[in-house]
């Protein structure tokens, strides 16, 4: 009897106990769809957080650490990380195509009687161009802004709620160190993973300097042209800055693709930890499959015996049931595969990123299903081709 013939004799088996076989095909539907659906959440949401931390802009930021004795050889050696000077400089890298430098605080802003803690960040025209500041309502900073200095702000959408309690603050007038600012533009509120409200105000770099009468800038990030370059891109400006302020190690790059891999490796252990423990149900799956299939031979001895009795060999009648068994967790797992990749498209969608069911998950999960249907088929199996073909026709 071909293979076929096997697979259309078990799903008619199936068929004529239709409720039997949902309830036994429960365990491996759940299983294998929690399965696919942790796996799939837990592969899009790494993608996520590497792209959040890593971004897509070909960016590499420099920071400035000195030693313990540099600190005690220079008492403003905190107090400046980068200069104009040190800025200048890097624009002489060829491989450097943007470089962002700002500038932040964290303090008061008025308006009238009502006062909210905000950070107030410095930025250059490179800071527009290399990080998207999607504005909801007015404008955004143009380049007049940056190079005349002008006093004006774009703010986020938690501080419009703050501050102006949710109205409509355009062209409304903050102070920032008692400094008039005016408000031009509203930012979108953020969307995604690590997507957090906060009261940010951002004006241009030469109004922070006045106000703040300081030209220090708190943090530099550099784009190139070449992502395989960057990280050598950055090493080239942090060797820069070392030899210009005679340090050793002060100025270095910052490896967010090392430390996105780090956390992308946290998360698959994660992912791998509680798809285990959803894996447990596929052997309470299989433990239901085992026992239905035994109960199955014991009705269907007499049938064993009648085919016995008219040639059919004990490895066909073997292979019979251990084909059934395979047909039952196929199905089973096919529904599961269904199943988890909803879930997974649902969740997906709430969180903001993207579900990632790929191919060889899926493939994954169907060889699963079957080794399943084999392992706990074989006992049922073995016990329907051991069965006296004589006993197996009295039987009643």
């Amino acid at each position: 009897m071909s293979i076929l013939e096997n697979m259309k004799m078990a799903i008619s088996s199936l068929l004529s106990h239709k409720m039997r076989s949902i309830l036994t095909m429960l365990g491996i539907i759940i299983g294998v769809g929690s399965v696919i659906a942790i796996v799939a959440i837990g592969q899009g949401g790494e993608a996520m957080l590497k792209s959040q931390i890593v971004g897509t802009g070909n960016t590499v930021e420099l920071y400035y650490m000195p030693s313990d004795e540099e600190i005690q050889g220079n008492a403003n050696s905190l107090m400046s990380p980068f200069t104009q000077d040190d800025i200048k400089a890097i624009e002489t890298i060829p491989e450097v195509t943007n470089i962002v430098a700002t500038s932040s605080n964290f303090g008061n802003i008025r308006n009238r009687e009502d006062t909210v803690e905000a950070y107030i960040t410095g930025i250059n025209q490179s800071y527009l161009d290399v990080n998207e500041l999607k504005v909801e309502s007015g404008r955004n900073l143009l380049a007049t802004d940056f190079l005349g200095g002008s006093r004006t702000a774009v703010v986020s959408a938690s501080f419009r709620e703050e501050l102006f309690d949710g109205e409509d603050p355009l062209g409304e007038v903050i102070y920032i160190e008692s400094q008039p600012v005016e408000i031009v533009g509203i930012l979108e509120e953020p969307t995604g993973f690590l997507s957090f409200g906060s009261n940010d105000v951002y004006i241009p770099w030469n109004t922070w300097r006045s106000i703040y009468a300081s030209n220090d800038i708190s943090e530099v990030t550099l784009q190139a042209e070449d992502a395989d370059a960057l990280q050598e891109v950055g090493a080239k400006a942090a060797d820069m800055l070392n030899r210009i302020h005679d340090t050793e190690e002060a100025y270095q790059v910052m490896n967010m693709e090392e430390i996105a891999a780090g956390l992308g490796q946290v998360t698959r252990i994660m992912t791998i930890i509680i798809g285990s423990i959803a894996g447990v149900s596929l052997l309470v799956g299989g433990i239901g499959v085992m026992n239905i299939m035994l109960v199955s031979v014991t009705e269907r001895t007499r049938e064993i015996g009648v085919r016995m009795s008219l040639g059919a060999t004990r490895g066909q009648i073997l292979f019979q049931f251990l084909v059934e068994s395979v047909t039952l967790t196929l199905i089973g797992g096919a529904i599961g595969i269904f199943l988890g990749t909803g879930v997974a498209n649902v969740v997906s969608y709430f969180a903001g990123w993207p579900p990632l069911v790929s191919f060889p998950v899926i493939i994954g999960g169907l060889l699963f299903s079957m080794i399943i249907g084999v392992i706990f088929g074989i006992l049922p199996a073995n016990k329907a081709s051991s069965l006296d073909p004589i006993e197996s026709l009295r039987y009643e």
